[in-house]
Order: structure tokens, then sequence, then C-alpha cells
């Protein structure tokens, strides 16, 4: 089993993830161990799933500027429908966790495609339902991971960046 260490930080608004996604960038973290979650309104293709690991992302919904602007930040960008959620741009890593997962048929205990994206890379079942539950609500996620230090370091940036919950994850990943 790899060891997994992530921090999540829950942001009321795209205003604030942003905010301290440039604040991660700004303190020299490696902006290929983030993702960003977050809602897209952009309904009427009627999406059930779009990734790209490549340079580009060419739907952006509503929130273009946003998640344009963000683009140029981190690598690889994936558009789900998420049953009970609704329409995800998922930034980052954490896409292919995601694919990974539906591809290997990982998806257990109820979990959307999301929660096992991120149950595969350690975090417990109890937070990826709050996690879920913050996206429903209109939040954003931003989720560094990396070395222990790492990922304390990205911690400490979040927790001045005024994100309204910060969860730190620690340990073996649920899958190698």
């Amino acid at each position: 089993m790899a060891e997994s260490n992530a921090v999540v930080g829950v942001y009321n608004s795209h205003v604030d993830a942003e905010a301290s996604i440039k604040e991660l960038q700004k303190s020299g973290f490696d902006m290929k161990k983030l993702s960003i979650v977050g809602k897209d309104y952009h309904t009427e293709e009627h999406v059930v799933g779009y990734y790209n690991t490549g340079d580009r992302m060419r739907l952006w919904g509503k929130q273009g500027a946003f998640w344009g602007g963000l683009w140029g930040f981190v690598f690889g960008s994936g558009l789900f429908f998420i049953p009970g959620i609704g329409p995800l741009v998922v930034l980052g890593p954490l896409v292919g966790w995601i694919v990974g997962a539906l591809e290997g048929a990982v998806v257990v205990g109820g979990l959307s495609a999301l929660g096992a994206g991120l149950y595969s890379i350690g975090i417990p079942k109890d937070s990826i339902v709050q996690y879920e539950a913050a996206l429903k609500s209109d939040k954003f996620l931003v989720i560094a991971h990396g070395t222990p230090v790492e990922v304390a370091r990205a911690k400490g940036i979040l927790e001045t960046t005024g994100a309204v919950e910060i969860g730190a994850h620690e340990g073996l990943a649920a899958t190698a």
C-alpha cells in the first residue's frame, strides 16, 4: 500500500478557493500535487463524464472565468455528473484517482465516483460524506497531497486563507 497524505480545505466561494491556490503557488507548493473540486452549473449538455489529462478543457460552464483562470495553475481536468451532487469540475490529480476508481471498479460502500477517488488516496468515509455535503452546498474543495512535510506546509497556508473547514488526512492509502 502506498502512503498518502492530504489536506482538504473547504471554501464558501470560488474567489476564496482561488485565493488559496494563489497562496500555495506563491509559497512554491508543487501545483501537480493540488486538486480543486466545485460545481459546474452548465447542465444543458447533460454530461456524464469528461476528463482530459492534456493541456486544456473545452467546456467551462457559467463559471468559465474562474475555471479557466485556474487552468494555468494545475494539470488535468474533468467534468463529472455525480448523482446527488450534480455536475462537478475537477482539476488536478484527483481526476486520475476518480477515473482509476471507476475503471478499477473500486466504487465501494455506496460511495460516489468522487468519494471512491478520495477514498483511494486514504480519505476516510466520514470525511468524504462531509466533503460531498459541502459540494452539494455549492462550496469548493482545495486538496493538497504529498509528503507529510509538504502537507503540513500546505495546511499552514490554507489556515490563513479563509477556509471554513480544513481536514488533514495521513496514513496508508486505501488502494495501492
